[in-house]
Protein backbone atom coordinates (compact mmCIF):
# COMPACT_ATOMS: atom_id res chain seq x y z
CA UNK A 1 0.00 0.00 0.00
CA UNK A 2 1.60 3.70 -0.63
CA UNK A 3 1.92 6.31 1.76
CA UNK A 4 -0.40 8.56 0.07
CA UNK A 5 -3.48 5.39 0.29
CA UNK A 6 -2.54 4.95 4.18
CA UNK A 7 -2.13 9.28 4.81
CA UNK A 8 -5.59 9.82 2.70
CA UNK A 9 -7.28 6.20 4.81
CA UNK A 10 -6.03 7.95 8.00
CA UNK A 11 -7.64 11.20 7.50
CA UNK A 12 -10.91 10.43 6.05
CA UNK A 13 -11.42 7.73 8.99
CA UNK A 14 -10.48 10.61 11.60
CA UNK A 15 -12.86 13.13 9.93
CA UNK A 16 -15.54 10.43 9.73
CA UNK A 17 -15.32 9.76 13.22
CA UNK A 18 -15.46 13.00 13.95
CA UNK A 19 -18.39 14.00 12.19
CA UNK A 20 -20.23 10.81 13.45
CA UNK A 21 -19.11 12.00 17.25
CA UNK A 22 -20.33 15.52 16.58
CA UNK A 23 -23.82 14.06 15.41
CA UNK A 24 -24.34 11.55 17.98
CA UNK A 25 -23.61 14.54 20.37
CA UNK A 26 -26.00 16.93 18.74
CA UNK A 27 -28.70 13.95 18.70
CA UNK A 28 -27.94 13.66 22.56
CA UNK A 29 -27.70 17.39 23.57
CA UNK A 30 -30.11 19.11 21.75
CA UNK A 31 -33.20 20.54 22.93
CA UNK A 32 -36.06 19.99 20.31
CA UNK A 33 -36.91 17.76 17.38
CA UNK A 34 -36.27 19.98 15.05
CA UNK A 35 -32.13 20.95 16.03
CA UNK A 36 -31.73 16.88 16.85
CA UNK A 37 -32.95 16.29 13.38
CA UNK A 38 -30.31 18.42 12.06
CA UNK A 39 -27.11 16.54 13.95
CA UNK A 40 -27.12 13.37 12.67
CA UNK A 41 -28.79 13.85 9.00
CA UNK A 42 -25.94 16.36 8.39
CA UNK A 43 -23.04 15.20 10.49
CA UNK A 44 -23.76 11.80 10.61
CA UNK A 45 -23.81 11.37 6.85
CA UNK A 46 -20.04 13.13 6.24
CA UNK A 47 -19.21 11.06 8.64
CA UNK A 48 -20.10 7.61 7.86
CA UNK A 49 -19.66 8.90 4.02
CA UNK A 50 -15.93 9.21 4.64
CA UNK A 51 -15.27 6.16 6.62
CA UNK A 52 -16.78 4.04 3.78
CA UNK A 53 -14.71 5.66 1.11
CA UNK A 54 -11.67 5.46 3.17
CA UNK A 55 -12.97 1.67 3.35
CA UNK A 56 -13.52 1.86 -0.73
CA UNK A 57 -9.31 3.21 -0.78
CA UNK A 58 -8.12 0.59 1.42
CA UNK A 59 -9.32 -2.60 -0.10
CA UNK A 60 -8.63 -1.14 -3.83
CA UNK A 61 -5.02 -0.50 -2.48
CA UNK A 62 -4.83 -4.16 -1.41
CA UNK A 63 -5.45 -4.84 -4.91
CA UNK A 64 -8.86 -6.30 -4.49
CA UNK A 65 -10.49 -4.30 -7.00
CA UNK A 66 -13.23 -1.22 -6.19
CA UNK A 67 -15.61 -2.31 -3.86
CA UNK A 68 -18.74 -1.54 -6.03
CA UNK A 69 -20.86 -2.57 -2.82
CA UNK A 70 -19.16 0.14 -0.91
CA UNK A 71 -19.97 3.06 -3.21
CA UNK A 72 -23.33 2.17 -3.53
CA UNK A 73 -23.49 2.35 0.21
CA UNK A 74 -22.38 5.47 0.26
CA UNK A 75 -24.39 6.72 -2.92
CA UNK A 76 -27.72 5.67 -1.18
CA UNK A 77 -26.59 7.39 1.98
CA UNK A 78 -26.17 10.59 0.37
CA UNK A 79 -29.38 10.12 -1.49
CA UNK A 80 -31.48 9.47 1.37
CA UNK A 81 -30.29 11.04 4.53
CA UNK A 82 -31.24 14.50 3.33
CA UNK A 83 -35.18 12.95 2.08
CA UNK A 84 -35.89 11.18 4.87
CA UNK A 85 -34.73 14.23 7.09
CA UNK A 86 -36.98 16.26 5.21
CA UNK A 87 -40.07 14.05 5.34
CA UNK A 88 -39.67 14.00 8.66
CA UNK A 89 -39.53 17.47 9.28
CA UNK A 90 -42.77 18.38 7.36
CA UNK A 91 -44.68 15.43 8.96
CA UNK A 92 -43.56 17.04 12.40
CA UNK A 93 -44.76 20.45 11.46
CA UNK A 94 -48.14 18.78 9.95
CA UNK A 95 -48.78 17.13 13.17
CA UNK A 96 -47.59 20.33 15.47
CA UNK A 97 -44.81 19.16 17.13
CA UNK A 98 -43.59 21.64 19.74
CA UNK A 99 -40.24 23.42 19.94
CA UNK A 100 -38.58 25.23 22.02
CA UNK A 101 -39.20 28.72 23.48
CA UNK A 102 -36.08 30.83 21.78
CA UNK A 103 -36.08 28.88 18.44
CA UNK A 104 -35.95 31.26 15.69
CA UNK A 105 -37.83 31.08 12.44
CA UNK A 106 -41.49 29.57 12.61
CA UNK A 107 -42.65 29.63 8.35
CA UNK A 108 -45.26 27.20 8.76
CA UNK A 109 -47.63 29.27 11.54
CA UNK A 110 -47.53 32.32 8.69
Amino acid sequence: MSQFAEYAICLLLLTGGAFTLVGAIGLARLPDFFTRLHGPTKATTVGVGAIVISSVIYFSSQGEGIGIAEILITVFLFMTAPVSANILAKAAMHIGVSTVNNTRGKPWEQ
